[in-house]
């Protein structure tokens, strides 16, 4: 099979390609933190939802959010290889991630910026912000004491306002083991007594099949005031 592949002329590396995915099995999944540690270590970055138009859209939403409340400090609960953070208007911001390389790649990034700083997961010492926010990474946490801890986290860091872009249903995705969403307003509902959701913003690209043009996650704005 593998010397009549070399002879298709033209969709040879194709066929090749498809013949490699046959036979390479897939890389084991160890769990929702070791998934992002190997997959920043080896190069990857914070996924579709943190580039391009998806991005831009989340920026103007949190942006716009951030002055027209007059949001002093925020603290993010995963983030990434910052390049969401590229396009984020905080006066003074704290991210945190379990990825030692997203965290260098982050420290790296802002070294010019007094404003930002950053620092591993497992450092986090009870750190507070007037807002905590959570983007992309609910859906990302796939065992129930993994997510149980980060919602408590989430919530116990915000004084005023807490911000969550996800999806939020209860489904998994047997073809993708790193992903399984939550109903997580269920959660906040049963165990946040004092926060309620303010507001809902659908996403300005709802997914239609392609995660690089569109998402399943929506805006939700939590807090213990309302929010015009």
């Amino acid at each position: 099979m593998k010397e009549l592949i070399k002879r298709i002329p033209v969709i040879g590396p194709v066929a090749r390609s498809v013949y490699l995915r046959w036979i390479r099995p897939a890389k084991p999944f160890h769990g929702s933190e070791d998934y992002w540690i190997t997959r920043y270590r080896d190069g990857g970055n914070s996924g579709a939802g943190s580039y391009n138009r998806l991005a831009e859209f989340k920026a103007d939403v949190l942006n716009d959010f951030v002055a027209s409340h007059d949001i002093r400090d925020v603290i993010e609960f995963g983030c990434g290889d910052g390049n969401q953070l590229t396009l984020a208007r905080y006066p003074s911001y704290l991210g945190l991630d379990v990825s030692p390389d997203a965290v260098e790649r982050c420290s790296r990034r802002f070294a010019g910026d007094a404003s930002k700083s950053f620092m591993l997961v497992q450092d986090y010492a009870g750190q507070t912000a007037q807002l905590a926010i959570s983007l992309d990474v609910i859906y990302h946490l796939t065992e129930d004491e993994v997510y149980e801890m980060y919602m408590q986290t989430l919530f116990g860091a915000a004084r005023e306002y807490v911000v969550i872009y996800s999806s939020d249903v209860d489904e998994s995705n047997p073809q993708s083991p790193h992903v399984r969403h939550h109903q997580f307003s269920q959660w906040v509902r049963a165990h946040a007594p004092g926060w309620r959701l303010l507001r809902h913003i659908p996403n300005r690209y709802p997914y239609t099949g392609d995660n690089d043009t569109g998402s399943l996650a929506d805006f939700y704005i939590y807090g213990r005031g309302s929010v015009t």
